[in-house]
């Protein structure tokens, strides 16, 4: 659905930020936009788009949604809300960035807009699984798109080398660009690979991944906006469960004896307690209560006949 006439005379009228963001929650109401990849409300992410198309800082105060907008402003504002509200596209694409943890990562259309429970779980629900975080040499992060989680584990144990996985070639293309910008290209190793089908034989203290868990018939009727992701980053295939199998699966060697395999599954839960419950999975914490994030510890794995 198009801008309709009135709305693009609207558009005219408004001469300060606030009048944009005003006009914006009414216009995702109207068009019925989906909410989700950036932000949970209409009124964050168009105020996300207004200060970041007007080169705002995050954290003004209110005081610059008074401020007059010269006519290139509204012209910037215009483009970007058209493009948001005519085409669905996704906000992340439109700015072509992502925030995670205070950390900025670069996103297009080649990858899946990062938003995972994970942000919650590191470090401290991470390290309480780990005898000893500070001696973590390896992790990797399956299924990494962006590379975000792979970063930020990085980040997180610094004395470790970090294997990032992802069977898009396409996907890696923007996570080397991640990588080389928060300088770990020295810790952080890219891999284009299904699983560990291509992965050297290492062995990982932690092994990380939000994988795609989405049921076929999900994907075909998902909101528009998150069609525009690729399908190869949601899609799990019929029950949601193909690349968790082959995960769970292939962890069985590549954990250390102590290590233990994370894996964010979404809505999978009951679906995964039936299927694994050799494993005991254990369910981490959230805020929400969706405690959708589960850990395998590698002394369940070893005897586990799946």
């Amino acid at each position: 659905m198009t801008l309709t006439a009135r709305e693009q005379q609207a558009a005219d009228r408004l001469t300060t930020p606030g009048d944009w963001l005003r006009h914006a929650v009414r216009l995702y109401a109207r068009h019925r936009l989906a909410l989700g990849q950036i932000a949970t409300t209409a009124h964050d992410e168009a105020l996300y788009l207004i200060l970041h198309t007007l080169e705002l800082p995050f954290d003004s105060d209110e005081r610059v949604l008074t401020k007059k907008l010269n006519a290139a402003q509204r012209r910037r504002l215009a483009e970007v809300f058209h493009r948001r509200v005519s085409e669905h596209t996704p906000a992340a694409y439109l700015t072509q960035e992502a925030w995670l943890n205070g950390e900025r990562f670069y996103v297009d259309e080649r990858v899946l807009i990062p938003r995972s429970y994970f942000l919650e779980i590191i470090p401290e629900q991470l390290d309480a699984w780990l005898p000893d975080p500070k001696k973590v040499t390896h992790a990797v992060d399956v299924c990494t798109g962006s590379g975000c989680l792979a970063i930020l584990l990085a980040k997180h144990f610094r004395g470790a080398q970090v294997d990032a996985v992802d069977l898009s070639r396409a996907a890696l293309e923007v996570a080397a660009i991640n990588v080389k910008t928060h300088r770990l290209s020295r810790r952080v190793t890219l891999h284009e690979s299904d699983v560990f089908d291509r992965v050297p034989a290492v062995k990982y203290d932690v092994i990380l991944s939000n994988p795609p868990y989405e049921p076929s018939a999900h994907c075909d009727a998902l909101p528009v906006e998150f069609q525009r992701e690729p399908r190869l980053a949601l899609d799990g295939g019929a029950d949601g469960l193909a690349i968790i199998r082959k995960l769970l699966r292939q962890a069985r060697t590549r954990l250390k004896p102590h290590g233990i395999v994370l894996i964010e599954v979404g809505g999978l839960q009951e679906a995964m307690n039936r299927e694994f419950a050799a494993l005991d999975l254990h369910w981490l914490s959230t805020a929400d209560g969706s405690d959708c994030v589960c850990v395998v510890h590698a002394a369940r794995l070893k005897g586990w006949r799946g």
